[in-house]
């Protein structure tokens, strides 16, 4: 092999480059990032509202596709994952959302020791500097940049929020604080005006540091192993295969469709599935690619008797200021994320904690073509958008490869809506929607709801336009479930991959559960904690 690294990670994502930090910090590993993608340097990516461009660009985009899906009337869904440093952390919207405590005592009670909220906490505030200082909950010293930027965001965001409180939703200051309820502002991975991915905050410091290295547009095509221990990776790289060695770990942070097609290409999966494309079971663990969970949304589009970002962003005058006060202060609309507001609400009294999300978006784009977000085009009226999303679906998919190659694309079955207590939820969250257009505050200035529009009002036409419309919001998680039983989890509490060794899973792909709401701040805080395992199982 021509090289040779402590500890060779798979991917330079969030996790990734979070592992890369950390790895290196101490001087004593060596550690080698493999990356598909390229570089990140490139404005549209620094830029935070450039995601609307970064989108649906194959030069930094995976850009899968999902199987037609029955849940959504056979609709295919669009799922954009990042292919670049950073990962997806490079193309997100940028909102950070750790979730609710009882998602992680969640995780903790289905067997997986060391994951409750205390244990987790920790690793949230290690992470973080957030702009209003440090707390009990909120870090003070960290690599990642969390800012409130809640004095720029829309002053349409203030009617939503007295909406909410006619309808009895109170307002909550930090969703990342004591507790999530409420409605407020969402806080976002940025610092003077910048995108804060994963590779700004650990991976540019960490390449500063001579044991510390990352090939870029290297495509990895399998797992090297001698019987079931990992040594090494082989990758593609120029159309030549590579292959790297490590004398420690291999570790595995793709994401949750790339790393369970790495460990499908390596022989690791369901024993009949992969026979059957040709290719050699090494250790038979049926749960890789199982348990896919992600987030669905559904947007109500509204006319507004005031003026929104549309006012601002849809004349050519409106986009060239706007580039202007960016360029020059680093600040105003082109420094934020279109996520401006929204909460996290009980969709009925009855339910025990908050279980849906909701997103308040001070403008609108209903003639994008589907699967884009020209959020620099916006529609040419005052517009603007309200949507919910159910945040712990019971809905279960799964994604496997068909091929031997590993340049082929997955096949991903998200299988939404396919359990009815999903379909309730949602039903009962636009419902919610509706009853927060009609309170004082908001229907004063409702010209129209546009979309689906007021003849759609029984349960079974809601249903039918949740089935027609509704979207992800591109939180795919829990494909190489963490737990403690190897018949459908892939990985025990220290994120090693059963019937191996020297081979462990970090990213969102090992969440036992999604969690309540965006996923980049989990997924940086379980490789914060899993390298403090590997550094630590190193010193014993």
């Amino acid at each position: 092999m021509e090289l040779e690294f402590d500890y060779v990670i798979i991917g330079a994502g969030s996790a990734g480059c979070v592992l890369a930090n950390r790895l290196s910090a101490s001087g004593k590993n060596t550690v080698l990032v493999l990356e598909a993608g390229g570089s990140d340097k490139r404005f549209w990516i620094q830029t935070p509202i450039g995601y609307g461009k970064t989108f649906f660009d194959p030069s930094v985009n995976w850009m899968y596709s999902t199987e037609k899906d029955p849940g959504i009337n056979n609709r295919q869904s669009y799922w954009p994952r990042g292919k670049v440093l950073g990962g997806s952390s490079s193309i997100n919207a940028m909102v950070y959302i750790r979730g609710q405590a009882t998602d992680y005592d969640d995780w903790r009670d289905l067997g997986n020791d060391g994951w409750g909220w205390d244990e987790v906490l920790p690793y949230f505030i290690k992470a973080e500097t957030y702009s209003d200082g440090g707390n009990q909950y909120r870090g003070a010293d960290g690599p990642l940049h969390v800012s409130n930027v809640s004095s720029q965001h829309h002053p349409l965001c203030q009617r939503f929020f007295r909406a909410a409180s006619e309808c009895g939703f109170e307002f909550n200051p930090d969703f990342n604080g004591e507790q999530q309820e409420g409605v407020g502002y969402y806080q976002i991975t940025t610092r003077d005006g910048r995108r804060m991915s994963a590779a700004r905050a650990y991976l540019h410091p960490a390449l500063k540091r001579d044991n510390c290295q990352v090939i870029t547009r290297a495509h990895v095509t399998r797992i090297l192993f001698e019987h079931t221990s990992a040594t090494g990776v082989e990758f593609l790289q120029g159309g030549q295969r590579r292959q790297v060695k490590a004398r420690r770990e291999v570790i595995v942070s793709a994401g949750s469709i790339n790393s369970p097609q790495v460990l499908q290409l390596s022989g690791i999966g369901d024993a009949g599935l992969l026979k059957n494309i040709g290719i050699e079971p090494l250790v038979e663990l049926p749960g890789v690619g199982q348990n896919l969970q992600d987030h669905l949304d559904c947007c109500y589009y509204y006319r507004s008797r005031l003026p929104t970002l549309n006012n601002q962003l849809a004349p050519w005058w409106g986009r060239m200021l706007a580039g202007m006060q960016y360029l020059l202060f680093r600040n105003g609309m082109l420094s934020l994320s279109i996520n401006q507001a929204g909460g996290f609400i009980r969709s009925h009294p009855s339910r025990p904690r908050p279980n849906i999300q909701t997103y308040f978006n001070p403008m609108s784009y209903t003639s994008a073509p589907p699967g884009q977000r020209p959020l620099m085009k916006p529609d040419p009226y005052a517009g603007f958008v309200n949507s919910i999303g159910q945040i712990r679906p019971l809905s279960r998919g799964h994604l496997q490869i068909d091929s031997a190659d590993p340049l082929a694309a997955v096949k991903i079955h998200p299988n939404y809506l396919s359990h009815e207590e999903d379909v309730a939820q949602m039903l009962e969250g636009v419902r919610l929607l509706r009853k927060l257009a009609s309170c004082p505050s908001l229907a004063e200035i409702i010209e129209e709801e546009i979309t689906p529009g007021p003849g759609v009002q029984s349960d079974a036409d809601l249903i039918a336009d949740i089935r027609e419309r509704s979207s992800t919001v591109f939180h795919p998680t829990s494909t190489c479930m963490m737990g403690p039983d190897r018949n459908n989890a892939v990985v025990d509490s220290q994120c090693r991959v059963y019937g191996t060794q020297g081979l462990r899973v970090v990213d969102a792909s090992v969440f036992p559960s999604v969690i309540s709401g965006n996923t980049n701040a989990p997924v940086i805080m379980v490789a914060e904690k899993a390298a403090d395992m590997i550094i630590g199982q190193q010193e014993h």
